[in-house]
């Protein structure tokens, strides 16, 4: 039941446009066909750590969003229980306005996205930072992400959403149009095999 995340995102400005505009009640969204909670599962857990990137939001002392991209190897971002989530965080153009704006309004919100599978997950939480890297955060990947962050992001979860695919495009990374190109090769050379089986098996007199 997606009572957590309808608590965080339908204010009653967004109540009003939705009543405005015909979305429906406040109740629609708090019905057990909705899937978000506040507690990640096994499902949430397995995406989280399989993306290579998210979008994460902050704001400002003078109430402005800030978006910006996190990216490196999948994993980078971790599920350390069923409330908490942490990444290592590299250096970037040294602005710091993410940590900056963190530092006054631990307030975050990060969007997930797996392109090919039209799959996008919301997260909405509160930040707060470890510097220096802590001993026992475990490098990342062979590159070293960890040796190479300033600090440790640490996100408690307040609550999660599972949005709508409907308009998510399909992309692929390079890695990502390889793999499913060796897929359909695959299943290509298994339909040839069966073809020529199948030309060369002789038929039983009936």
């Amino acid at each position: 039941m997606a009572v957590s995340f309808a608590k965080l995102a339908f204010t009653p400005d967004v109540r009003d446009q939705q009543d405005r505009l015909g979305s429906g009640h406040y109740a629609k969204f708090l019905s057990p066909d909705r899937v978000g909670g506040s507690c990640l599962g096994a499902d949430e857990t397995a995406f989280i750590q399989a993306r290579d990137g998210f979008y994460q939001a902050t704001v400002s002392a003078t109430g402005w969003p800030y978006v910006q991209f996190r990216g490196g190897a999948a994993g980078f971002l971790r599920v350390l229980d069923d409330k908490t989530i942490a990444y290592a965080d590299l250096r970037g153009n040294r602005q710091y306005i993410s940590l900056g704006n963190l530092s006054g309004n631990d307030r975050i919100s990060l969007i997930l996205m797996d392109y090919p599978n039209a799959r996008r997950l919301k997260i909405w939480g509160r930040a707060k930072m470890l510097e220096p890297i802590p001993a026992d955060w475990a490098d990342q990947s062979a590159e070293g992400i960890a040796a190479k962050a300033e600090r440790l992001v640490v996100i408690h979860v307040e609550a999660f959403d599972w949005n709508c695919p409907q308009h998510i495009p399909r992309r692929f990374t390079d890695s990502e149009a390889l793999r499913k190109v060796e897929e359909l090769e695959a299943e290509a050379a298994e339909l040839r095999a069966a073809l020529m089986l199948a030309h060369v098996t002789p038929t039983r007199p009936t």
